[in-house]
């Protein structure tokens, strides 16, 4: 939610008159006055400016860093070095740095300063701060991956000036280092890859003394270097300028994607202007955007700095491991060394260049070669996504805010009375007693218990927003012991910092200090947070953090965290460190049973995939921000953080009918599925649409909800492998070059559903894209498209889903209409399976208790379906543990209750039933066949009645 209802005391009001006319106008456009531009960011435009006289030099600028080859050495897979920068004829810096080859096939390649490591250096103002580079983000970010490699060999060339090192696990990884200028070149299989320092924009900002009352000899602009200014805000910058950037190049790669958030393309566009273009770089700092603008490189909420490179043969990426404002410019170039040169062939190249204002470069390489590799190899080292209670991933009912607690039984009761499925009810802030978070508002909210028991009897849960700033107020014993103990962010002069947001005055919780973990968990606890019941989760919300009366709208930079860290070091994991607190207190808050947590965040960065669900923040209802949710939800999966999903409806303003229903038809194919609502929106609920919306918008909720296992059993997947939920098509089809620009199509899984949800009004068919020669099926009448590269009409009335299946696939679902998914629990399974052009078909389903960590013990159904020779047969793909026998018991009597066949042979018209054989039963079963005749380009259908075969049992069944 925004900023634009704050409503503190009167009195304080009164003497900011300024500030509260900020907080209670509303505003309608995002205010770019309140955010920078590169050339307002002082280490944005310094480096822009050293990148242009770069290019502006040509073949006759050299970059001043070179690698001193008498301090190199190999072990155990690390190359070690000092890399030199030449200020002068008579300043070296000296620059300590490694590559690590890894034994995933990535590379990692880090680089300090010797000074502040040393601590070698002179903080101004008095300041304490630690006189380090930012080095921590590591223990933040990096949870594995990374083993050195066993086989890495090192072939030294010091006689030419370059180093060579083969690696990766087929040995066909190459890094070339060229010694002076200072460049690496990766090469997968002898071919070029990735490129550091091609462009020589490669520029550390070295610590120097200030010369305080005296002539600076330096050619650069030094307007910046010791303090910054802003709106009303000054940096005071102790330890000066501190800059990193990189050039990176990708070269013949022309599409480039990933680093969420941005409300842009999927293919991420030029950011150097020019038609088409953007003027300014890709912003990374986690930022308050209300409103914000589309088709924009301009921050938001959350940051990845994780780039995917991708052309036909070949996917490669990036991951800049830096936690401070990053900037990225990209320009695409022909490869071609003739200028006059159109061929349509012709080789692209894309240049990016990465610039941070402080921190250490902390870079990692990844060389495919496809897009999966890619989510393995980067999950491996960040985590992979979590895998999250079943109720997570069905529909959640939000607004800000429903009034009372019998708002929310209401709410509740008419769902069940027009029959609308939905597991998760939201409380924004509203129902805390004065904007006191672990409160209830005792007037609006009287019987916390009550309204979450009566959730309870639905299997319903309630999820209520806890934001970390805390009231500044005496007798609040959140606010005295968050003080008293000394767990909040500090401003620049050691003293507790307080700024405004919700509830006035504030103060922030450092969940940096490893003493304000156990103290959060605390607070989460039944005996602190009375009132609440375990069907209640929680949703973190401002974390990035938002500061109402803060430059850009958040912390000051100087801002000091646990261990002297100032907030420009840490700025963007600093809503992962509140996230990872929540999950754990989430976790451990009733002793002796665990359960996994639920949490949503609104800030978040590499790494926030393992313990929280993300949203993309204060859209609007506009067809434009329905149009830019899709590929922002699949930017996020391509980087690591599938679990997202977008405000159904818009959170500004009132949807027009026609937009909602739209929206909910889109919304379902959102790996998290929300409604939500500004405050001062008309009340949305799905019942109070009038027909026909009301039965459309009931019928895509239905169709989320009869997936739930595809969902699932796809979620599982990228908990244990990383790919995304929901997959663009160049990731489906990376050999198809004429997809890999399209964004506004997606497929679910490994499942073949192909969805293209309409996102512009009046609009009543739509044109999907087949890469391939299968044949793909309407979802809901079987009507066959069939060919390869070229888009197809697809019929999109109002009330229809344009929904394919791909042949080839065998797709679970569970067909009987609950009202929560937990109910849903013991239900039958019905199996479609779709013939590809061999007769064969695939699919898998997983499946477990839905709450518990017993999977991790092995309880839990792990299927992989087969359709081949006219056998359709279930295997056991599962890892068998401690808990297998136990929770195979408790599933004993969920079967399969129904198969459809589409587009089966001909012969089987004759059929009238199948042979059912079942592991363990003495002799064979027959089950009715029902053959369907469809003509018109319609596909006919076989329904297999009651096989009445065991879910998590091995079986045949033989057509």
């Amino acid at each position: 939610m925004t900023r634009n209802k704050a409503v503190p005391s009167l009195a304080v009001l009164l003497s900011l008159v300024v500030l509260a006319a900020c907080l209670v106008a509303p505003a309608w456009a995002v205010k770019h006055e309140n955010f920078k531009t590169c050339e307002q960011s002082g280490f944005c435009k310094r480096n822009r400016a050293f990148a242009d006289r770069a290019s502006a030099e040509g073949s006759s600028w050299s970059s001043p860093y070179e690698l001193d080859p008498a301090t190199l050495s190999f072990q155990d897979g690390q190359l070690s070095g000092m890399l030199v920068k030449n200020v002068s004829e008579h300043e070296k810096v000296q620059l300590p740095l490694t590559i690590a080859f890894l034994e995933s096939g990535a590379a990692r390649l880090v680089v300090d300063e010797e000074r502040r490591l040393k601590g070698d250096i002179e903080t101004r103002h008095g300041s304490k701060i630690n006189k380090k580079r930012y080095d921590e983000a590591e223990k933040w970010v990096i949870v594995g991956g990374l083993e050195g490699s066993k086989t890495a060999t090192l072939n030294a060339q010091s006689e030419t000036g370059f180093t060579n090192v083969a690696y990766g696990p087929n040995g066909n990884l190459q890094a070339i280092i060229r010694h002076s200028p200072f460049e690496i070149e990766f090469l997968r299989d002898g071919e070029s890859q990735v490129q550091l320092n091609k462009q020589g924009y490669l520029n550390m900002e070295h610590w120097r003394p200030k010369l305080e009352n005296s002539e600076s000899e330096s050619a650069e602009d030094e307007s910046t270097w010791w303090e910054e200014n802003f709106g009303s805000n000054t940096d005071s910058k102790p330890r000066g300028p501190e800059s990193v950037g990189l050039d990176i190049t990708f070269p013949g790669f022309s599409h480039v994607f990933g680093i969420p958030e941005h409300a842009d393309s999927l293919s991420l566009r030029e950011t150097r202007g020019g038609p088409g273009n953007h003027e300014n770089p890709y912003r990374m700092y986690n930022s308050d955007v209300f409103e914000y603008e589309l088709d924009s490189p301009m921050t938001l909420y959350g940051s990845i700095p994780f780039m995917q490179a991708h052309r036909k043969g070949s996917s490669v990426g990036v991951f800049w491991l830096n936690a401070a404002e990053t900037w990225v410019d990209i320009v695409k170039k022909k490869a071609s060394s003739n200028p006059l040169s159109m061929s349509a062939s012709e080789k692209v190249d894309t240049h990016t260049h990465w610039i941070s204002e402080a921190g250490r470069m902390d870079l990692f390489v990844f060389l495919g070669p496809t897009p999966q590799d890619l989510s393995k190899t980067y999950g491996e080292l960040t985590g992979y996504t979590q895998l999250p209670q079943h109720f997570a991933i069905a529909y959640h009912q939000c607004r800000w805010n429903y009034v009372t607690d019998e708002d929310v039984k209401e709410v509740d009761a008419k769902f069940d009375k027009y029959q609308i499925p939905y597991d998760v009810i939201w409380l924004d802030l509203e129902y805390t007693d004065d904007r006191k978070y672990f409160t209830w508002d005792p007037l609006t909210f009287p019987n916390p218990k009550g309204m979450q028991e009566k959730l309870d009897a639905s299997q319903r849960k309630l999820v209520v927003l806890i934001d970390p700033h805390i009231k500044n107020k005496n007798d609040y014993f959140v606010s005295q012991e968050l003080t008293s103990k000394g767990l909040a962010v500090l401003n620049k002069d050691g003293e507790v910092y307080d700024g405004w947001c919700w509830p006035g005055s504030s103060n922030w919780v450092d969940c940096f200090n490893p003493a304000a973990v156990p103290w959060w968990n605390s607070l989460h606890k039944f005996d602190k947070f009375k009132g609440s019941m375990p069907n209640l989760f929680i949703w973190n919300d401002m974390n990035e953090p938002s500061v109402f009366n803060g430059p850009e709208t958040t912390m000051p930079k100087d801002n000091i965290h646990y261990g002297n860290w100032e907030h420009r070091d840490v700025h963007n994991i600093n809503g992962l460190t509140l996230v990872n607190a929540t999950y754990q207190a989430m976790l451990e808050r009733k002793k002796g049973e665990l359960r996994r947590p639920f949490v949503l965040t609104r800030s978040y960065f590499a790494g926030s995939q393992r313990t929280s669900a993300m949203w993309t923040g204060d859209n609007q209802a506009t067809w434009g921000h329905l149009a830019a949710s899709l590929p922002m939800v699949l930017n996020n999966g391509i980087a690591g953080f599938p679990f997202a999903g977008a405000d159904v409806g818009g959170f500004f303003h009132n949807p027009e009918k026609e937009l909602l229903a739209r929206w909910y038809q889109a919304g379902i194919w959102y790996p998290f599925f929300r409604a939500h609502a500004h405050i001062d929106t008309r009340r949305r609920e799905p019942y109070l649409i009038s027909e026909p919306y009301r039965t459309i918008i009931t019928q895509a909720i239905r169709l989320r909800y009869q997936l739930l296992p595809a969902w699932y059993t796809a979620f599982h997947q990228a908990s244990v492998n990383g790919t995304p939920i929901v997959r663009p098509q160049y990731y489906v089809f990376p050999e198809d070059e004429e997809g890999f620009a399209i964004d506004d199509q997606l497929y679910l899984g490994d499942t073949g559903l192909l969805a293209k949800p309409v996102v512009q009004e009046n609009t009543f068919t739509t044109d999907i894209y087949i890469a391939d020669d299968e044949k793909y099926y309407d979802y809901f009448d079987y009507t066959i498209y069939q060919g390869a590269g070229k888009r197809h009409t697809v019929p999109a009335p109002a009330e229809k889903i344009p929904l394919l299946i791909q042949g080839g696939h065998i797709i679970p679902r569970r067909d009987r209409p609950r009202r929560s998914s937990t109910l849903m629990r013991w239900d039958p399974y019905t199996l479609v399976i779709t013939l590809n052009k061999d007769s064969e078909a695939e699919g898998t389903l997983y499946v477990d208790d839905g709450e518990t960590f017993d999977y991790e013990r092995g309880g839990y159904i792990h299927r992989r379906f087969r359709y081949q020779d006219s056998v359709l047969s279930s295997e056991d793909i599962a890892t068998k543990g401690a808990k297998t026998a136990e929770y195979s018991k408790t599933m004993s009597g969920v079967s399969v209750e129904r198969l459809i066949v589409i587009d089966p042979p001909t012969s089987w018209k004759s059929k009238m039933s199948v042979t059912v054989m079942e592991d363990g039963a003495k002799t064979a079963t027959i089950a009715p066949l029902e053959y369907h005749e469809q003509k018109d380009g319609k596909a006919s259908y076989a329904v297999v009645k009651s096989p009445n075969v065991g879910i998590g049992k091995t079986w045949r069944i033989e057509f």
